[in-house]
This record gives C-alpha cells, sequence and structure tokens, in this order.
C-alpha cells in the first residue's frame, strides 16, 4: 500500500466536512443496518468516503468541486466498478439538509443487494438442445 496514499487518508479523516460528519454519525458503529463502514479508506489508487466491503458499496459525499473534475470521478467510479463496487454519490448539500432520503436511498440499495436473484427461466420446448 503507498504510504503517502495510507497517510491522506488518515489526514482525511481527522479533516472531515461538515457533510461527512453528519453522515459518519450515522454510519458508524454498525448504526446504520448493522453494517460495518469505514470512512476514508484507500481501495486502490483512490480514497473512498465510506466502504462496506461485505456490500460492495463505496459512498461518496461530493462538495462543489465535484462540478469540475466529472471525468476524475467518471474514471475513478469505473476503476471501482470494475473491482466490484457499486458508488453511491451525494451532494454535500444533500446530505446536509436531506440526511433522511439520503440514508434512505442507501437502505434501498442494500435492502436490494439483499434480495436473491430472480431464477433463470427454463428453456421452452424447443428451445436450447
Amino acid at each position: 500500500m503507498n504510504p503517502e496514499l495510507l497517510d491522506n487518508a488518515k489526514r482525511l479523516r481527522t479533516e472531515q466536512t461538515d457533510a461527512e460528519k453528519c453522515l459518519w454519525y450515522y454510519l458508524r458503529a454498525h448504526r446504520f443496518m448493522r453494517l460495518k463502514v469505514k470512512r476514508q479508506k484507500p481501495v486502490g489508487p483512490y480514497i473512498a468516503d465510506f466502504i462496506c466491503i461485505e456490500k460492495r458499496l463505496v459512498i461518496e459525499v461530493d462538495g462543489g468541486q465535484h462540478a469540475e473534475a466529472l471525468i476524475y470521478d467518471e474514471v475513478r467510479d469505473r476503476y471501482l466498478n470494475e473491482q466490484g463496487f457499486t458508488v453511491l454519490r451525494f451532494w454535500n448539500n444533500d446530505v446536509l439538509n436531506q440526511t433522511e432520503a439520503v440514508l434512505e436511498k442507501i437502505r434501498i440499495f442494500v435492502e436490494e443487494c439483499d434480495q436473491p436473484s430472480p431464477p433463470t427461466p427454463l428453456p421452452q420446448a424447443g428451445e436450447g438442445s
């Protein structure tokens, strides 16, 4: 693991934004759906704001600077998707002013993860071998 990346992650944990602090209050210590969530966790060359390894979920809390970093975020999200993660992004403003709605979106994602996939239909007569 890149020591510089680890140092940066540690710094980000001590310099959380107000929105990150708000969301962390609900996600920490298995408070939210008993999930184990970590904050500012390195994943490859990137640092995830929040990550739940068990559900393969990365939660990003974006400030205004992300409006100018769309291409970077797309590349980053593609990398995380290739690693098997789903990325949910929320604006700082939404986390601070619509916290319950943000938590509801996360809850819905987690519940959908827990649903078994529907069985593959059997081939109809005359189809297949």
